[in-house]
């Protein structure tokens, strides 16, 4: 025979947990959410004239800006020969009352042409809660950047980069080959390795932003290098004899 202590115990996992009001919204915001990027791809621009609030505006990741007419004239079928889907993941929400900001991921894939393409990217969604339902007011996508492939350069190759460099007297760097690609060292920094894109033009792992690109001379020798992100230049001169 079960015991009182039993019988309540059994009763508490067998009956259902109710879903939270947050739970509740974060199911619904999320099928909105597949719902909308599923139309992507056919260029159906009805799930978007729906969910989206006339005061609609949205950064993209390239930073342009649109609102909901600019955004609906851009939405179009794929051309012919490109066949892609975009999958929502790690969907997470923070409601108060009518209000809700969903954070997520975009998985794209795309075949283009024969060839396939992956990107990855983060947005942020802020939801209004109206009498019509759920309205979408703004949107902030960012692409996820990664690093891109390296190349294999010869060891004389990568050799000729070797030397300090100065962006001032009072500030050097000091450049040496390693087996894949170049060690950068400054003085009270930890070092950076650098791998190759193509020849003169390097990355570091984990930083795809930046670039760090080696400038020659009429002879063809290394003369000065600059670090370029979001395409401003910060050179480095090749201090001579070095």
């Amino acid at each position: 025979m079960y015991t009182i202590a039993g019988l309540f115990a059994l009763a508490i996992f067998a009956s259902p947990v109710s879903a939270t009001p947050q739970d509740k919204t974060k199911t619904e915001l999320l099928a909105k959410t597949q719902a909308l990027v599923d139309a992507v791809a056919p260029g159906n621009k009805a799930p978007w004239n729906e969910d989206l609030d006339q005061r609609f505006i949205q950064m993209d990741e390239n930073g342009a800006v649109r609102s909901k007419e600019e955004l609906l004239r851009e939405i179009e079928p794929l051309p012919a020969g490109l066949v892609g889907h975009i999958k929502v993941e790690n969907f997470r929400v923070r409601q108060t009352g009518a209000l809700a900001v969903a954070a997520y991921e975009l998985q794209e894939s795309l075949d283009y042409r024969g060839q396939p393409l992956h990107t990855r990217f983060r947005s942020l969604d802020t939801w209004l809660r109206t009498k019509q339902g759920w309205r979408l007011m703004a949107q902030h996508t960012a692409a996820v950047l990664k690093d891109p492939p390296a190349i294999k350069l010869s060891q004389d190759e990568l050799c000729a980069y070797s030397g300090r460099y100065q962006l001032t007297p009072e500030i050097q760097t000091s450049i040496k080959c390693v087996a894949d690609g170049l060690e950068a060292e400054r003085a009270g920094r930890p070092s950076v390795t650098y791998r190759p894109e193509v020849r003169d033009l390097f990355f570091a792992p984990g930083q795809p932003r930046s670039r760090r690109i080696f400038q020659r001379g009429p002879d063809g020798s290394v003369v000065s290098f600059v670090d370029r992100r979001e395409g401003e230049d910060i050179r480095w001169v090749r201090i001579a004899g070095q």
